[in-house]
């Protein structure tokens, strides 16, 4: 998912004349985008440089070894082939049907399975993973903290979540800047790192000027601790 275009129908666009509108996104709106959604550099990865970028962020982000990798929002399955590539097990969700037909195409033949859901309440059933990954989704839900404890219970003890977001906008930005986003996740966390992004417009095709970031989350490996943790912090 981009900042180009949220998610969130409720969200009003940026008015701000030096960058451009964005178009409110209901389900038809991602379902309509998904023939044009590679096309942007960090959407399809196209450029070499641009994927080779995002490949080296991503094998930073995940566990050495192979994986159980829960992709949400998934989009066209363009960082769930990275990740398939680095020989992680990669489920993906989005909610529009023709992304989710894009990425089974995409992933054809690797150990990788695309399911249409909403990313906040995504249908995995009793399956649990190593990792959460999401790009630019949690900043449109409704209910980020209420999406963040979801995620958490989905992981395996030790888990770890990988939140690629940012902050959008200058006279209107829009998006959860990396504070914010940390206290959110500081109740579940026994770890967390901020990791900018913004500085490196390889990941973008360009130069950025807003703020991009990954929020690496360590969850605890027993729900002792994790109940410990959160007691400490009342």
């Amino acid at each position: 998912m981009s900042p180009d275009a949220p998610a969130d129908p409720s969200r009003q666009p940026v008015t701000d004349p030096l960058n451009p509108p964005l178009p409110t996104a209901d389900a038809a709106y991602w379902e309509a985008a998904a023939a044009s959604f590679d096309e942007e550099p960090d959407h399809g990865l196209r450029a070499p440089a641009v994927r080779s970028a995002w490949a080296a962020r991503l094998r930073s982000w995940l566990p050495a070894g192979p994986a159980a990798v829960l992709d949400l929002g998934c989009g066209t399955g363009s960082l769930s082939l990275l990740a398939a590539e680095q020989g992680h097990r990669v489920t993906g969700i989005d909610r529009s049907a023709r992304m989710i037909e894009r990425a089974r195409t995409k992933l054809a033949g690797r150990d990788a399975a695309f399911l249409v859901g909403d990313a906040a309440e995504p249908p995995v059933g009793e399956r649990r993973f190593d990792v959460v990954l999401v790009r630019h989704v949690l900043w449109a839900l409704p209910d980020p903290a209420a999406a963040l404890r979801h995620w958490a219970g989905l992981l395996t003890p030790g888990g770890r979540l990988v939140l690629v977001e940012g902050r959008w906008g200058e006279a209107d930005p829009i998006g959860l800047p990396a504070g914010e986003l940390t206290t959110l996740v500081e109740p579940l966390a026994v770890r967390t790192r901020v990791e900018s992004l913004a500085h490196d417009p390889v990941l973008w095709g360009k130069e950025v000027a807003d703020e991009r970031y990954v929020l690496i989350v360590d969850l605890p490996l027993s729900a002792c601790h994790a109940s410990a943790t959160a007691n400490s912090r009342m």
